[in-house]
Formats: structure tokens, C-alpha cells, sequence
């Protein structure tokens, strides 16, 4: 036989939801009490709101695409570009494989590997100004490619 137990706690206040925007879309971050009255027992209250997908995409760059298949001339590139892309990424994989089976090549890559992310470190993430360099020329590239 089965019994149900339902105990009710006081309700914890509620949570504080804070929104950042990002270069993606919005990020939603929420700050949560736990009541410590009760071990091994926790009540989590949450609530979702809709966003259209719009905003979580860039609209710029969905509206170009639709633009660009819009366009009937345009479709057979789009479709070249698509058979180029999958065609290219399959040569590359058949290429690392075949570099792969190679002795001493494999190694040789990882540790330039090793050597080349340590310079990054150093050079780009271990102070501050040298961050905000990084993050000014990568905004600066996507402005770039998006042409804005």
C-alpha cells in the first residue's frame, strides 16, 4: 500500500530574474533562497516566459539568408554553396585522417598544439587589457563578415 505525503513549507521569496543582452540573444539569470529549516527538503519555483525566436537569433543575418533564397537566381548558388560546404568538410576529414596514419606527424602537430595555445594564453587571457584587445578585434571581424 502506498501513501502520499505532502508536507508545505513556507514559500520562499520569490526569485529575482535579472536579463543581459548578448550578441545571441537575451541571458536570464535568476538568484534563489533555499530555506535551511528543513534538510534534505527544497522547494524551486520557476516561470518561463516566451520569446519569439527572432530575438534569440541575429535578425540580420536570418533576414539576408531569407533575402538570398528569396531570390530565384540566387537559389542555385545557395545550393552550390551548401554541396561545396559538406564536399569541402568531407576532403578535410579524409585529410586528417590520412595525415593521422603518418608516424610522428600526429605528435609533431599536438605539440605545436601545446606550444600555440600557451602563447594565447599568455598573449590574449592572462591580463586585462590584453582581453579587451581580443574582444575588440573578434567584434570587429564579425562586424566585418556581417558588413555593418
Amino acid at each position: 500500500m502506498a501513501s502520499i505525503v505532502i508536507a508545505k513549507l513556507h514559500p520562499p521569496p520569490p526569485p529575482s530574474i535579472t536579463g543581459r543582452h548578448t550578441l545571441f540573444g537575451t541571458v536570464l539569470t535568476s538568484t534563489l533562497s533555499v530555506p535551511t529549516t528543513r534538510q534534505g527538503h527544497l522547494v524551486i519555483t520557476a516561470k518561463a516566459t516566451s520569446e519569439s525566436s527572432e530575438s534569440l537569433s541575429s535578425p540580420s543575418v536570418v533576414k539576408s539568408i531569407k533575402n538570398i533564397w528569396d531570390t530565384p537566381e540566387d537559389r542555385i548558388a545557395v545550393i552550390g554553396l551548401g554541396i561545396a560546404a559538406v564536399v569541402g568538410f568531407w576532403a578535410a576529414l579524409n585529410l586528417v585522417t590520412a595525415i593521422d596514419r603518418v608516424p610522428l606527424i600526429p605528435g609533431f602537430f599536438e605539440f605545436v598544439g601545446v606550444l600555440f595555445s600557451s602563447w594565447f594564453v599568455y598573449r590574449y587571457l592572462l591580463f586585462k587589457p590584453d582581453r579587451k584587445e581580443l574582444f575588440q578585434a573578434i567584434n570587429k571581424s564579425i562586424s566585418d563578415i556581417l558588413g555593418q
